[in-house]
């Protein structure tokens, strides 16, 4: 009897009733815990967070992966001597993510103090690019930079130059750029930082800005350090973008630059392969926005000149990187498209002509840079090229350390560059460069007063030369010349007179059409064999057309056509 009551019972509730009675008896504490877990299971596989990995090893780093060309002795002599790049790097533990790595280093960056000495350099066209001076000297022994007396000068100096070539939007205030040049300049380096054009607070004072692909700018910056310090060995060092820039330079040049060694940091190598990467997962469409942010806030400095080159509106309501290089970027560098652009300016179709030694640090867990366009064949083929890939470091990042004081790519550069300076094979190739050196482009540089502060913040160029007159004085020295040679001949034929007679008008005449028509004869030659040929080939194409066309009457035609030719040909046998 009891069981029938019991049976009776439940069967009166559902499952369901039942199911819930016994989750409402689970406190609710419980279930904000399990909610926080799924949580955090969720940000650690969205972040890709590795801490868990790292602990399990003890905190031991991963290896550095090198790849480089096995027969080359440049390389495996200076590889050889890198420490750092034999070693392992070890990520901050609580920094274990690529996100979290980037967005520290953009927030953050624990920069050391630097204030840099700017000198403002004026090209042809009349843009204006900064460039900013951090000397060995100017560093003090406790750590931190102070400005040297204006008047001091290093002109002659054999102390070696790293120029510094910033990222996307990035200038020499940037976290990672203040890392690297206070780093070099102790250790013994000047360093100079070629801002792009329209940042580092100077504004646009040309039509011309600077893309993914511009090479212009650097070289003249690198021919005119080379002009002024000719006994001081250039490095350079590309980070981002900016790498991109520099092995596309090296690749245009090749054995023309005045380069010792350089250094890419975290390049796209293909743009194309990039935007794709960029658009495909929800994080990666984050650093999407955030660059297009940042694009257009440098759109905004400079609307007046902007506005007037392309669709302002456009510009302003772009939600991408594509969208902005498709109404900006493509139009003031004259791209077809934004896929013209982007293969057309990547550096991985220049990779197979650097003649310089190159180091070149990528991070396998790159957020913005992936490493599905590292071109690890064409490295490998290259007997100058150096590849070092983490698999950990985000994107420009690297820190080390408990404290995340410093970056351990910057570490790297200045031992590779160390070693390079002390390398049998760039001293010979330093003599190889000769003692001439070629005078670059005139500048405005150190023509002051230079510097002019807007009642917006920025910083006006300004020269008591306002346009270069570099090629008004070629022009006129080719004009002296021409004039000297014009004398010259006159002086001939006046000399030439008084000894011989004159042509009477006659012979002259004569001796014209004869001139005429020795040049006409075999040109009009040429223009009947083209004509008949020309014939030959409409024929051609007319009897291929009616083959495709009517395979029937084609067929017809060429059996006509061959017994004419019997006929032709018997009939020139019967005739002989």
């Amino acid at each position: 009897m009891d069981c029938e009551t019991l049976a009776s019972k439940a069967s009166a509730f559902s499952p369901y009733d039942l199911l819930f009675q016994a989750f409402s008896l689970i406190p609710i504490s419980h279930y904000l815990l399990a909610a926080f877990f799924v949580f955090l299971t969720f940000l650690y596989n969205f972040l890709e967070i590795h801490f868990l990995h790292d602990l399990f090893t003890r905190f031991r780093g991963g290896p550095i992966k090198l790849t480089y060309n096995s027969c080359s002795d440049l390389c495996q002599s200076v590889v050889a001597k890198c420490k750092i790049l034999h070693g392992r790097y070890v990520v901050t533990p609580w920094l274990s993510s690529p996100h979290l790595q980037t967005a520290f280093l953009s927030v953050f960056g624990r920069a050391p103090p630097v204030t840099y000495r700017r000198h403002l350099f004026r090209a042809l066209d009349g843009g204006t690019i900064a460039l900013d001076w951090l000397n060995f000297s100017d560093v003090a022994e406790e750590g931190t930079s102070t400005m040297i007396d204006s008047s001091t000068s290093i002109k002659g100096d054999k102390t070696p130059i790293v120029i510094v070539i910033p990222g996307l939007t990035s200038d020499s205030a940037s976290a990672y750029v203040k890392h690297l040049a206070f780093h070099m300049a102790r250790q013994g380096w000047n360093v100079v930082v070629s801002n792009h054009r329209g940042l580092g607070g100077v504004s646009l004072t040309s039509d011309c800005c600077y893309n993914a692909g511009w090479t212009e700018d650097i070289r003249k910056i690198i021919n005119y350090v080379h002009y002024e310090y000719p006994e001081a060995p250039l490095y350079a060092v590309g980070t981002s973008i900016g790498a991109n820039i520099l092995v596309k330079y090296l690749g245009e040049d090749g054995t023309n630059t005045p380069l010792v060694g350089a250094a890419a940091i975290c390049s796209p190598w293909d743009l194309l392969i990039c935007d794709r990467f960029i658009n495909r997962r929800p994080v990666q469409k984050i650093y999407d926005r955030v660059l297009t942010v940042g694009l257009q806030g440098y759109a905004q400095l400079h609307q007046s000149i902007l506005s007037r080159l392309a669709d302002w509106e456009s510009i302003a309501k772009s939600i991408s990187v594509r969208d902005f290089d498709n109404y900006a970027t493509r139009v003031l560098g004259k791209f077809e498209t934004v896929d013209a652009y982007y293969r057309r300016s990547s550096s991985t179709n220049y990779v197979g002509n650097v003649s310089v030694p190159l180091l070149c640090v990528s991070s396998l867990d790159d957020p913005v840079c992936t490493s599905e366009a590292i071109p690890w064949d064409e490295c490998r083929a290259n007997e100058n090229i150096i590849l070092a890939t983490t698999t950990h470091g985000g994107h420009l990042a690297f820190y080390e350390g408990i404290t995340a004081s410093s970056l351990w790519w910057v570490r790297a550069v200045d031992e590779f560059f160390g070693v390079l300076r002390t390398s049998p094979f760039i001293k010979a190739r330093r003599k190889t460069q000769g003692s001439a050196v070629p005078k670059p482009l005139q500048s405005s540089i150190d023509q002051g007063p230079y510097v002019n502060v807007m009642e917006d913040g920025m910083v006006a160029a300004v020269g008591n030369e306002p346009r270069d007159t570099s090629l008004n004085d070629t022009s006129n020295e080719h004009r002296i010349q021409s004039k000297k040679d014009e004398e010259a001949i006159s002086d001939k034929g006046t000399s030439a007179d008084l000894t011989e007679k004159p042509h009477s008008e006659k012979h002259i005449l004569q001796q014209a059409e004869q001139n005429v028509k020795d040049l006409i004869v075999p040109v009009q030659g040429r223009i009947d064999k083209l004509s008949r040929r020309s014939r030959q080939s409409i024929w051609l194409l007319a009897y291929i057309a009616i083959l495709t066309t009517w395979p029937f009457v084609g067929s017809v035609l060429l059996s006509v056509l061959k017994r004419r030719l019997k006929t032709s040909a018997l009939a020139t046998l019967f005739r002989k």
